[in-house]
């Protein structure tokens, strides 16, 4: 009786793999992300991917969406609740205050590339499982910082091949002035909720301003004249604002004042800010094609029982930033050195002596490429030409016994035998005295591989 074939496992849904031809993305946008961030003065900073849930509850809020429907929860044997970190902030903020941070020179400028998770419905640049750039910049006040995480951003997205993003920004006021604004939508909303969605009249009664953030075509045209918290927002609440204005406008950033943007987050007070297409071309990333979003959250170090400390922030998915770049074909240069020499080994003893050889080679700082598991020099010389390599060094029984190796120049053909002890110095000597060069055509190659 034959056995029945095992049922292949597949990836959890919504979860994904970083195949090695992606992965010269992620590494193209990590160095550019190292190079601006630590020249303005940020330092990374990596917190547990577990953490406790009362730490989002306290910091995100406990009727956000990430609580209420995204976030994974698990119970230890010990019975503590622990939670899959749904985003960074809130964990910053814990480590500031649980390493004593506070006590550094301030601001304290930080920022994370780690993996977050929501258990959210999938789409295109949106996983369950992904992976999240933040900055935060904590215990300054002032405009500036909120102006310069904004220009940070907006370089970023520039330093990547994606132009085109206008700032979307709006002030949401702070503790003293916001509540008769929210008073003021409450009474907009509570007349009109019949035209509301399911969730829009659970967020009239637990976080009005949600409403405001809603997709929903008939939540969005209700909310086109509703109160805009810019008539509600005290004197220093609108001079913060102005203030902010003026930085972006000296530095020549294209905001748009949005009257309804709001984040989804409990812990946002003043300044808020998206980064959006201008031109919304941007199909593949869905309905919501925001790349960049946050704000000033001066409350949340005080709320998870540190003292009052300002705090601004933002964040980006790096998954969406991908396919943001590959829809305007951004080009993305292939990572590292490229070979210069091709090792042919035929038999076992060249075999068994090539790793010795590679590693001789990087120490020179040479980089080499082979193909361990193949015999025939037809095959193997048709990688080299593929990688374009200067030379082909082949090493056969005889080579290995003789303490030899033939070195074959690709773009001529020409093969001279070398003494094994040699071998790296005279390919160093060679690659001095010429550029790199490789046969014009497959064709040619060809020709000259069955000489």
């Amino acid at each position: 009786m034959s056995k029945l074939k095992a049922k292949q496992i597949q990836s959890v849904r919504g979860m994904h793999d970083i195949l090695p031809e992606e992965q010269k993305y992620w590494r193209y946008i990590q160095k550019k992300i190292e190079h601006l961030l630590e020249y303005y003065g940020f330092e990374r900073i990596s917190t547990p991917v577990l953490e406790s849930v009362d730490l989002f509850n306290r910091a995100v809020g406990e009727t956000s969406d990430i609580i209420s429907k995204e976030i994974y929860t698990l119970r230890t044997k010990g019975g503590d609740m622990l939670a899959l970190r749904p985003e960074g902030t809130a964990p910053v903020a814990r480590a500031y205050l649980e390493n004593g941070m506070n006590v550094r020179p301030h601001p304290v400028k930080l920022y994370y590339i780690d993996p977050m998770f929501r258990h959210n419905e999938p789409q295109a640049g949106r996983y369950r499982q992904f992976y999240q750039l933040g900055l935060e910049t904590i215990g300054d006040a002032s405009e500036a910082v909120d102006a310069e995480m904004i220009f940070i951003a907006y370089k970023l997205l520039d330093s990547l091949g994606l132009d085109g993003y206008d700032v979307h920004i709006n002030s949401i006021g702070d503790q003293n002035c916001r509540p008769v604004y929210i008073k003021a939508l409450k009474d907009y909303f509570r007349n009109r909720s019949k035209k509301l969605c399911a969730n829009c009249k659970n967020r009239l009664k637990e976080n009005v301003l949600r409403i405001l953030d809603c997709k929903e075509e008939d939540c969005k045209e209700t909310a086109k004249e509703a109160p805009q918290m810019m008539d509600f927002l005290d004197d220093s609440c609108r001079l913060h604002f102005k203030h902010v204005l003026e930085f972006l406008d000296e530095a020549k950033v294209p905001y748009i004042l949005d009257p309804y943007l709001v984040r989804g987050l409990d812990y946002y007070t003043r300044t808020v800010f998206e980064l959006i297409p201008n031109d919304q071309a941007t199909a593949g990333l869905g309905q919501q094609s925001t790349l960049i979003a946050g704000g000033r959250y001066d409350r949340l170090i005080e709320q998870l029982g540190g003292a009052k400390t300002p705090a601004a922030g933002w964040a980006m998915g790096i998954e969406r930033i991908i396919l943001a770049m590959k829809e305007k074909n951004v080009h993305v240069p292939e990572s590292g050195p490229k070979p210069k020499v091709f090792l042919v080994q035929l038999g076992e003893a060249p075999k068994r002596k090539a790793l010795p050889l590679f590693e001789s080679f990087r120490k020179a700082g040479i980089e080499a490429k082979s193909s361990l598991g193949r015999d025939s020099i037809k095959s193997q010389l048709r990688i080299a030409h593929r990688l374009g390599v200067r030379f082909a060094l082949i090493f056969g029984q005889k080579e290995a016994l003789d303490g030899t190796i033939i070195l074959r120049e690709m773009d001529t053909g020409v093969q001279e035998t070398i003494l094994l002890e040699r071998i790296v110095d005279e390919v160093k000597k060679r690659l001095k005295d010429k550029p790199i060069g490789a046969p014009s055509s497959d064709k040619e190659y060809e020709e000259e591989s069955a000489k």
